[in-house]
């Protein structure tokens, strides 16, 4: 079933943080990049407290651990750098060259999972990200 699927769901993020580069680069004309930033800040809180609340998924805070807390406050602090830092780019460069660079994401990401998480990459997976680097290098290459 696709609704308890990773690969469905990370497919249908893909697509919607692909429209969120356009939808960006369109919003960020003549607008400071910060505040701009805090208008989609807004309009996450109003729709995710809103999808949290009418699916009754509220729990109390106390009920998650410290820790868990403590890592999603961080994970909310960098959330929140990435996109300032992402709306400040979008408003002074190309969309088909700042979104891509956005994505180097995935490359550490692969290797802060190595790292941090003790998680194991094959030979296979390692050349993915080699070939992602490269690509990201190529789309954002100003010829």
């Amino acid at each position: 079933m696709p609704s308890t699927s990773w690969l469905f769901w990370a497919l249908l993020s893909a697509g919607f943080a692909a429209m969120t580069a356009i939808f960006t680069k369109l919003g960020v004309n003549n607008i400071n990049s910060d505040f701009a930033t805090f208008i989609r800040t807004c309009v996450i809180l109003v729709l995710v407290g809103g999808i949290a609340f009418f699916t009754k998924q509220f729990q109390p805070i106390s009920s998650i651990s410290s820790k868990g807390l403590l890592f999603l406050i961080l994970s909310g602090l960098a959330t929140g750098a990435s996109w300032l830092c992402y709306f400040r780019a979008m408003s002074l460069g190309q969309v088909s060259q700042v979104a891509p660079v956005d994505k180097l994401s995935v490359i550490l990401v692969a290797i802060f999972g190595v790292l941090l998480l003790g998680e194991h990459l094959s030979a296979m997976n390692w050349l993915g990200v080699a070939l992602i680097t490269v690509g990201v290098v190529m789309i954002s290459w100003q010829g």
